[in-house]
This record gives C-alpha cells, sequence and structure tokens, in this order.
C-alpha cells in the first residue's frame, strides 16, 4: 500500500486536529467536578468511566493523519499512567497545551529546537516548584480524604485507608473484580506470586500436585534471564 506523506503547515494542522480531538474528549474528567464519559464496548453493556487514560485509549480517528496525532497524545496519558498511576487527564491537558502554544511560535518563525530547549528548561523550573509545593500524604485520615476523591466513594476510601495502614508503605494491595456485591479484603502475611511450577518435576506431592520447599533459596533480580550461564554462579554458591 502506498504511503500518504503530508508537509509543513498541512501535517501540522492535521496533528494538532487529532491532539485536539483527543484532548477534547479526555479533559471534562478534570479534577474533582470532572464529569463521566460513556464508552461503547463491543461487547457487553457500555462502560462509564471517569479517568482520561480509560478515555484516551477508546479513541481512534478517520482522518489517518488526525489519527496520529491522537496516537501521540494518547501516549502521554498511557505514559503517565505506567509511571505515576494517576494525573493522566492532567498530562493530557499540559499536552494540548504545549502543541497549541508551540505550533503558533513555529508558524511565527520560532526556531523548533530553540523552542524544544525552552520548552525542556519550563518544565525543569515547573516540576521544581511542584517539589516545593508538594506535601507528603501523612496519616490515615489524609488517605482516606484521597482515596475517597479517587474513588468518588466514601466507603472505598475507608476501606482503602485501612488496609493501607495494615500493609504498610512497602505493602502490595492488589484490586480484583469480586463476583458479590459487597466490599471484601483479605490480608496474605509474607509475598503470594501468583505463577505455578515450570515443571511437573517439581512435585513433591503428587496426590494433590503441589510443590512444597522449607527454607528454599529466593532468587529476585531485574535482569533478564536467558542462558543458564547467566545465573550459574548463585546456583553454585545455593549449593556450597
Amino acid at each position: 500500500m502506498a504511503k500518504q506523506l503530508l508537509f509543513d503547515e498541512a501535517a501540522r494542522h492535521a496533528m494538532k486536529a487529532g491532539v485536539d480531538a483527543l484532548a477534547d474528549a479526555v479533559k471534562i474528567t478534570l479534577g474533582p467536578k470532572g464529569r463521566n464519559v460513556i464508552l461503547e464496548k463491543k461487547f457487553g453493556p457500555p462502560a462509564v468511566v471517569d479517568d482520561g487514560v480509560s478515555v484516551a485509549r477508546e479513541i481512534d480517528l478517520k482522518d489517518p493523519f488526525e489519527n496520529l496525532g491522537a496516537q501521540l497524545a494518547r501516549e502521554v496519558a498511557t505514559k503517565t499512567n505506567d509511571v505515576a498511576g494517576d494525573g493522566t487527564t492532567t498530562a493530557t491537558v499540559l499536552a494540548q497545551a504545549i502543541v497549541r502554544e508551540g505550533m503558533r511560535n513555529v508558524a511565527a518563525g520560532a526556531n523548533p529546537m530553540n523552542l524544544k530547549r525552552g520548552i525542556e528548561l519550563g518544565v525543569e523550573s515547573v516540576v521544581e516548584a511542584l517539589r516545593d509545593m508538594a506535601q507528603p500524604v501523612a496519616g490515615k485520615e489524609q488517605i482516606t480524604q484521597v482515596a475517597t476523591i479517587s474513588g468518588h466513594d466514601q466507603e472505598i476510601g475507608d476501606i482503602i485507608a485501612d488496609v493501607m495502614e495494615k500493609v504498610g508503605k512497602d505493602g502490595v494491595i492488589t484490586v480484583e473484580e469480586g463476583k458479590g456485591i459487597r466490599l471484601e479484603t483479605e490480608f496474605v502475611e509474607g509475598m503470594q506470586i501468583d505463577r505455578g511450577y515450570i515443571s511437573p518435576y517439581f512435585v513433591t506431592n503428587p496426590d494433590r500436585m503441589e510443590t512444597v520447599i522449607d527454607d528454599p533459596y529466593i532468587l529476585v533480580t531485574d535482569k533478564k534471564l536467558s542462558a543458564v550461564n547467566d545465573f550459574l554462579p548463585v546456583l553454585e554458591r545455593a549449593l556450597q
């Protein structure tokens, strides 16, 4: 299939239109007074959401060039969600403003690279100012307030605050969809990883097909292990 090409002002205009289309749909969810968005689903009933990244993921535009702009704006929301877990709508609104003002300056004759460096310097100044203004969340009451705003429900806020108080800042909280109508909590001591044994030869209890190991060595790493030689020294030390 032949590639379509677009240059200069026409390309910038199409990209900006795509960014605006996505950002305008996302930004109505901004803040504690943000409104809901109804998303059509191929299967099942429509979904009612109030977070920016969920809205952004559902937007595809008919025009291919405008859709490129929308995809760039969607990437902003997605990356913000992956890194921070929140603030996706704010990030999208900021991206829209940067694109709008940046293109306006480029059209007025500004050097794009100088403009990019200026934006980066501005980001550094803003981040530093935000760090000075930021207040750490301390105490169960403040956690309840934050969780209630995010969940739009006082009961949810109270439960999250109770759970965080019990597991501590280093604990892991997993949210799962329940089968009933009540909110339930379950506490697991230690660490639980939802994975099974890699081979049936590890089974120590054939009747129950379980692997029970007492006082084992556990290797935790953030590196990719692609060959036995990568962790052979660790195995040799464990056998000593």
